[in-house]
């Protein structure tokens, strides 16, 4: 048992030590709960662990996890950061992944978020099915915010469909990972839609999406939808394109929608110009491509104007591409971010500076550079 406090620290009131405590890393949490009685107690309240991050990353944070086990009954928004190459660490993943299935009955929001290599021949099946023994009926876990944006192992249909069915209040749904492979079928987000009426925001593969589910956008009954996340990749040229009247008419049932984009570099320059259309509320676009993106520039600057924040660009230097994104600085006048990662004109850089009053961060290089290029934060 923790030896008693000095005097000093007994004038500070619980309610305060708490209101630290909160801000405290899990390791500070840890060392705090060791100090003294009147600090294990205030560390123990709800309110410390309310929105709790814990990190997976090396092995000797396994005895500290094991003492702090006791306390995950008590968060609501947990966020696991762990480093996948060690296998101690996905061990621990699925060990609090598997008290939380059995103790936590008030959690609402879960994110994963993978770092370092992901070790041969690793899939992730034991962290899955980790996350499928919380979606266990008995359990009586009501999720409203997933995010798996970050834990690249393959989703499908049948785990997917079951994070719908057996969390109906979900508000937010990301599970657009980057993999190799996307094994979600349109259908199965439709089955989301249908079985989450208040989901509000939705990160998925274009592959995805299909008529279907923007018709199940498009009910009357359907609650506002405010954000939706699309990654495309190169398995979308086999697949039929959403249409101008589809994105235009949830649109219009959704004027508080923004749309996030992201182009992979595995697909092809032509789809692009298929995919990208007029009535779409590009928020966020990212061409990750490598490829000649001047035509896809200056569409989006005529098309997407009143809508675009953040732009990332992967292309190659030309004078067009500099005359491109000068005429995009000056059409796109609420721009927050532009990132371009390849050398551009001095007459780029002051462009944006210039017409984008709200800008904040920019990546824009008149030579070349080491890289990582580090962005540049306006004042």
């Amino acid at each position: 048992m923790p030896a008693p406090a000095p005097e000093l620290w007994n004038c500070i009131p619980e309610e305060i030590l708490i209101q630290i405590f909160y801000y405290l890393s899990l390791r500070d949490r840890y060392t705090v709960f060791q100090v003294c009685r009147q600090w294990a107690a205030a560390v123990s309240s709800s309110s410390v662990w309310y929105f709790t991050e814990i990190s997976c990353d090396s092995e000797d944070e396994e005895g500290m996890l094991q003492s702090l086990l006791q306390f995950l009954s008590q968060i609501k928004h947990l966020k696991i950061v762990f480093d996948q190459s060690k296998e101690v660490n996905r061990k621990n993943v699925t060990r609090i992944l598997d008290v939380l299935a059995k103790q936590n009955h008030k959690l609402q929001q879960l994110c994963i978020v993978c770092c370092g290599e992901n070790p041969y021949f690793y899939s992730g099946q034991d962290i899955l099915q980790s996350i499928q023994n919380i979606c266990d009926t008995k359990n009586q876990i009501d999720l409203q915010h997933i995010d798996f944006r970050q834990m690249p192992f393959t989703l499908n249909d049948e785990l997917v469909e079951l994070l719908a069915t057996t969390n109906p209040n979900l508000h937010s749904l990301f599970i657009n990972n980057r993999t190799l492979v996307c094994n979600v079928a349109p259908d199965t987000i439709r089955k989301v839609l249908r079985a989450c009426p208040k989901l509000s925001a939705l990160g998925v593969y274009y592959v995805s999406l299909s008529d279907d589910v923007f018709e199940e956008l498009l009910k009357p009954e359907r609650a506002a939808f405010t954000h939706l996340d699309i990654f495309c990749e190169r398995l979308d040229k086999y697949i039929p394109v959403i249409s101008e009247e589809l994105w235009a008419a949830v649109s219009q049932k959704h004027p508080q929608l923004c749309v996030d984009l992201e182009f992979d570099h595995t697909i092809p320059a032509c789809k692009i110009a298929r995919i990208l259309k007029l009535n779409i509320p590009v928020s966020t676009l990212q061409l990750n491509t490598y490829n000649y993106m001047v035509n896809q520039i200056r569409f989006v600057a005529q098309n997407y104007n009143s809508t675009l924040k953040k732009l990332m660009l992967q292309t190659t230097s030309s004078e067009d591409l500099n005359s491109s994104l000068v005429d995009l600085a000056r059409q796109c006048r609420s721009l927050l971010e532009i990132h371009c990662y390849c050398v551009v004109s001095q007459e780029v850089v002051e462009a944006f500076l210039m017409h984008c009053p709200s800008l904040k961060q920019y990546t824009l290089k008149i030579t070349k550079e080491r890289h990582p290029w580090k962005p540049v934060s306006v004042q």
